[in-house]
């Protein structure tokens, strides 16, 4: 066993960030004396997703049980072992469809049961280990003498000698509870309750939206299956003018799943850290998002579709993205939703994957790593040009969730309005929300709404979003940056008003990026660059700046691989 430098480790956040980083502690056989865990609320394992506080038996996730990473018992060993109740479309007598995806409740019941199997292993390691449930992490100071931390909750004060924060979801508000009929975000689904006779604007057209949408067609009418398998949808009496109005700046709905061929994410496909600082050595100071974008996508579509390879070997990201959309933008959003559901529904059934569709993925998992060392002319690249299209690709939306909404679309509940970034949603007088956007034609439009649903996702937080104010207030964190690989971009950017780019001291500019700085090991930089050995920021909402793909379990096992390796390093 690895006895390290830390005795006392503190996991802020007691959901599956920190199950998968305490499989890797456990794994690799690492043995401090004591591993404190703080969970905000009342489960472990669960996070906000998988747990009531982000999910009602409507909800799926968009994995099934081949996809998960590997823990202490499969799915479908603890279904066997485990009384299963309340899914009657997933488990059947113990037995389940391997490649269907899991309702979120059930798959958060396993992550609570596999998280409470890991500190029994812990325990029998010797390593004292503590879980606080229902128990608030209120500030985290540390001190410079010591080098230890103390956790402040409403009840205690904890040391420890290694933090890391792995706090998940982070849902802020802005109106709701002040204003009637505002809600920033679908979360939780219990708090809607109530019939809505009415028209409800949603903000968003992605997974998030798509549970605001189970949640309400469920409380104001019924789907049926008749016995050809068509879904159907009918409205209750007390419901009849309700529907939902999605707004969306693509204009497009999630893309469906599809058979994949390769295992659902593997760490050989990401660039090794030799890999990438031999890079950089070599390329000014830079890893170059054509360079990825051609070794983790092109070079993989050329073994698995040479054909579709040679039409798109000698374009650049941009010309590829354009071609890539250029068909979405031609078709109506809903027959476009149609035409991707025949076309996943024969990748299914033959076993045959969509290989540009699949390879795509697997560039979204792999650019995460050297996203870090991307230059700012190219996350501005990436973000602007192919996460729109990476974003609607790995969505994988479940077959299930696509008749229920075409079942809404055929009953003429739900429609999508495709507007830009100068569109505006505000409160309205006493009640409700007003959208504002102009028409396809360019005419400005007022529509007001007397419920409002922001379903547009985790947004990116920044430094000052943080609650820990003693974390701020000593310097041990800084906001993320990327520095400019040519001055005329930056220059030209400042020249229209750019606040995210800055000059710095030499002569060179950098561009603020969201949320937090930090390393390969997912460790914080202090005001000063230097490295916080002892503080990880594990917490998605807060590193999206520098991974722009931070989602999904495959990245907390990632993440939670890589932190504590940098234990063994």
């Amino acid at each position: 066993m690895s006895n390290i430098n830390s005795k006392v480790i503190a996991l802020i956040g007691g959901g599956p960030a920190a199950l998968f980083l305490l499989k890797h502690i456990i794994t690799k056989k690492i043995k401090p004396d004591t591993i404190l865990i703080f969970e905000k609320n009342e489960r472990l394992g669960t996070g906000m997703p998988y747990g009531q506080h982000g999910s009602g038996k409507e909800h799926v996730a968009n994995v099934s049980a081949n996809e998960l990473p590997e823990l202490l018992t499969d799915i479908e060993e603890y279904i066997k072992r485990n009384e299963v109740t309340g899914f009657p479309d997933y488990s059947k007598d113990g037995k389940i469809n391997r490649d269907q995806v899991i309702p979120r409740l059930l798959l958060g019941d396993y992550l609570e049961n596999q998280f409470e199997a890991y500190i029994k292993a812990a325990k029998s390691m010797g390593i004292k280990i503590t879980a606080f449930t229902d128990t608030k992490v209120i500030d985290i100071i540390g001190n410079a003498e010591s080098g230890q931390y103390s956790i402040i909750t409403e009840d205690a004060n904890y040391k420890a000698d290694t933090v890391i924060l792995c706090t998940g979801h982070y849902w802020s508000k802005s109106y709701e509870d002040r204003h009637k009929g505002w809600y920033d975000s679908p979360y939780p689904p219990s708090k809607f309750n109530a019939a809505t006779n009415h028209p409800v604007a949603v903000k968003g057209a992605s997974l998030t939206a798509v549970d605001i949408i189970k949640t309400l067609s469920r409380i104001n009418g019924t789907f049926n299956t008749d016995e050809n398998g068509h879904v159907n949808y009918t409205l209750h009496s007390q419901s009849e003018n309700f529907s939902i109005d999605l707004y969306s700046l693509s204009g497009f709905l999630p893309a469906l799943r599809f058979h994949s061929e390769d295992e659902a994410y593997s760490s050989d496909w990401k660039m090794t850290l030799k890999e990438i600082y031999d890079y950089k050595k070599n390329h000014g100071g830079f890893v170059d998002l054509d360079y990825v974008f051609n070794k983790n996508f092109k070079l993989i579509l050329q073994k698995k579709d040479p054909e579709f390879y040679d039409t798109i070997k000698d374009m650049n990201i941009e010309d590829f993205v354009d071609k890539m959309m250029k068909l979405r933008k031609e078709l109506d959003s809903f027959e476009l939703f149609k035409a991707e559901y025949a076309e996943a529904e024969k990748s299914i059934k033959r076993h045959q994957s969509i290989s540009w569709k699949e390879a795509l993925t697997s560039f979204s998992y792999a650019m995460n790593y050297p996203a870090k060392h991307f230059s700012a002319e190219d996350m501005l690249r990436l973000n602007k040009v192919l996460m729109p299209l990476i974003s609607i690709i790995i969505a994988a939306l479940p077959q299930s969730s696509y008749r229920e909404i075409i079942a809404l679309y055929d009953a003429g509940v739900i429609n999508l309005n495709n507007v830009d970034a100068a569109s505006t949603v505000t409160p309205y007088d006493v009640e409700g929300a007003l959208y504002q956007y102009k028409d396809k034609d360019g005419n400005p439009v007022e529509r007001y709404y007397k419920m409002y649903v922001d379903a547009t996702g985790q947004r990116p937080l920044n430094f000052n979003d943080l609650p820990f104010d003693g974390l701020k207030q000593n310097g041990d964190l800084s906001t993320g940056y990327l520095n400019f690989k040519n001055n005329e971009e930056a220059i030209k950017l400042l020249k229209v008003g750019n606040a995210m780019v800055k000059a710095g001291w030499n002569e060179n500019y950098y561009m603020q990026v969201k949320g937090l700085s930090i390393n390969d090991y997912f460790q914080a930089l202090d005001a000063y660059g230097k490295v916080k050995e002892n503080l990880y920021i594990m917490a998605v909402a807060f590193i999206g700046g520098l991974n722009p793909d931070y989602s999904g379990l495959d990245f907390c096992d990632t993440a939670g691989e890589t932190i504590v390796q940098s234990f063994l390093n």
